[in-house]
């Protein structure tokens, strides 16, 4: 029997009105998730997906009690795995249209913002935190490392940054 292996459903849950020149690439998000899921030995489902500013308010005002709109919520699921049963993951939502408002003073560039979601809102999933400052320098620390070698393939461009103006 082959060991388990991940498994990573993408979906655009966008309705074209919130961020319309905002492109999501779900085959390339996918594979990095892939990348980030193998790469920390992590097996099961995780769902990723891209929704609207509004659809992520209600959301964040339902789980988090924060109004307004975030950039990625992370759902992990708490339940212990049964044997034969794939392990869920959990959730990654993401908003591609707060991200289209902070890439310029935050990562740099969309497609940096995206990758760096991405990864963010996996390590979220894993049991990573950034509520305390030591938790913080390890979650910031790993992220920049899934981020140099899987999606630039190289050192972080200049003006890269994992922290909001």
């Amino acid at each position: 029997m082959s060991p388990p292996t991940s498994t990573v459903v993408v979906t655009d849950e966008r309705s074209g009105v919130d961020s319309p020149e905002v492109t999501v690439e779900v085959e390339r998000w996918r594979r990095l998730a892939l990348d980030v899921l193998g790469d920390l030995d992590a097996k099961g489902e995780l769902t990723l997906t891209f929704i609207d500013r509004g659809d992520i308010a209600e959301l964040n005002v339902e789980h988090m009690g924060t109004s307004g709109p975030t950039d990625v919520l992370s759902f992990p699921m708490d339940d212990e795995p049964l044997d034969g049963v794939p392990t869920l993951l959990g959730d990654v939502v993401i908003s591609p249209a707060v991200a289209a408002d902070q890439f310029a003073e935050h990562a740099g560039t969309i497609d940096d913002e995206l990758a760096l979601l991405v990864v963010h809102g996996i390590l979220h999933v894993l049991g990573h935190d950034h509520a305390e400052p030591d938790e913080t320098a390890v979650m910031r620390a790993c992220e920049l490392d899934l981020l140099e070698r899987f999606h630039w393939r190289g050192p972080a461009p200049v003006g890269f940054r994992q922290t909001h103006d």
